[in-house]
């Protein structure tokens, strides 16, 4: 496990209750390293990346650090032959993306984007919805977020999230979960306009706040809106019309409006994960950490290291959706250097490359 923040908070508690063995941590800051992996209960804690592969019984790498290290990271990984779970967003641009993807594909090794929301239960449902053409074609999509938790101008954030080189912002924070939904669900975006607002005036390089209008290759229309910094209340918009009906999700809750009336939608059992866990209260210190309190990315976590320990072994897999993998991290980060390109050139609409 790479890093000592969300890499305890939840990627090594998740990867232990899919059944893996969390054989070492490793960090930059040695004490801080070995503290935390006492505390999580790893035998060994590392300052070198090239030391922990060397460990004995170390099959996979888990990459939870700031996008910009996740490169160099990865490469070194796969060069050791090990099978890798990296977190999004996935890299600094899709030059990186496509070299990540293309030595993985060479060594032959497992390799997953940390897309866990496609295991969220009512993300999971409403994709099965819409794809299972219960609405008739999709024509229009609403993806909104509005959150308080950056609202404050005196948010902690670590250093490198104030930092758009980095790869911070709430863009990358965000928006690869809704480029990943969207793909999943209506297909391949084609094109976008966006634009990056600061709500907050701070002295960061990083937005935080997105709006994007986007078009899909097969003529959907839509907008992914979201902002960490709206003071007001909670705002939470998933909603996807078609040709013949509407379906939209609340939390876990699905339902379908068509001429023939309103339904739930019943969630199936494979689409169940593990009850939220939050980690532990007193290592939630920044804004930054506020996002994962709750412990509610803990079951979906846990699904995607099912997947990912299923695949290593060559098992049976769980029937829900497969996971993300190298490739989708090169088509999200296309559709974030498109959304980026829009924003600096004044909100133009461009072209995504894939």
């Amino acid at each position: 496990m790479i890093g000592t923040g969300f890499g305890c908070l939840t990627h090594a508690r998740a990867a232990r209750g899919a059944g893996l063995d969390v054989v070492a941590l490793v960090g930059r800051n040695h004490n801080k390293t070995e503290a935390r992996a006492q505390r999580f209960e790893i035998p060994h804690a590392c300052s070198s990346v090239d030391d922990a592969l060397r460990l004995a019984g170390v099959d996979a790498v888990a990459i939870v650090t700031p996008p910009y290290t996740h490169a160099e990271l990865a490469q070194a990984a796969i060069a050791a032959g090990k099978h890798v779970v990296c977190e999004k967003p996935f890299t600094r641009d899709v030059a990186e993306a496509r070299a990540l993807l293309d030595a993985a594909r060479r060594a032959g090794i497992v390799h997953v984007l940390g897309a866990e929301l496609r295991y969220s239960p009512g993300q999971a449902l409403l994709n099965k919805v819409v794809r299972g053409g219960a609405i008739g074609a999709p024509r229009m999509a609403t993806f909104l977020l509005h959150i308080p938790v950056l609202a404050e101008e005196k948010s902690v954030v670590p250093d490198w999230w104030a930092d758009a080189e980095a790869g911070g912002g709430w863009l990358g924070a965000h928006v690869p979960h809704v480029i990943d939904q969207v793909r999943m669900m209506l297909g391949e975006i084609r094109q976008v306009t966006a634009s990056l607002p600061r709500i907050v005036p701070r002295r960061w390089t990083a937005e935080d706040a997105y709006v994007v209008l986007f078009e899909t290759a097969n003529g959907c229309a839509g907008v992914m809106q979201a902002t960490a910094s709206d003071r007001g209340p909670l705002l939470f918009v998933t909603r996807i019309v078609g040709s013949e009906g509407t379906a939209w999700a609340e939390g876990d809750r699905v339902q379908v409006a068509t001429a023939e009336g309103t339904k739930d939608i019943p969630m199936p059992a494979e689409f169940c994960v593990a009850e939220p866990l939050p980690p532990p209260a007193d290592l939630i210190v920044t804004a930054y950490d506020q996002l994962h309190s709750f412990g509610i990315d803990y079951g979906p976590y846990v699904r995607l290291y099912e997947h990912f320990a299923a695949r290593i072994a060559g098992a049976e897999r769980p029937a829900d959706a497969a996971p993300a993998t190298f490739a989708d991290g090169v088509a999200n980060m296309a559709v974030m250097h498109a959304i980026r390109a829009s924003a600096a050139a004044g909100g133009i609409t461009v072209e995504v490359i894939l």
